[in-house]
């Protein structure tokens, strides 16, 4: 998803464009939110990692 298609409820225009104050932070907002993952996003794909790795070599260990 991306701010293409939003408009600002306080200038009426495109969000993309930053016409004002209120645009440009929603625009500041938004690409922050689509950054790197968090640590605990990170810290849940390990955990799933693990117990999948652990789940296919359990039928091997006994």
């Amino acid at each position: 998803m991306s701010c293409d298609h939003l408009i600002c409820a306080y200038c009426a225009g495109p969000v993309e464009e930053g016409r004002c104050p209120s645009c440009r932070a929603a625009r500041s907002r938004f690409h922050r939110s689509q950054g790197p993952l968090t640590p605990q996003q990170l810290a849940v794909i390990a955990a799933l990692v693990l117990i999948l790795t652990f789940s296919l070599l359990a039928p091997h260990l006994g």
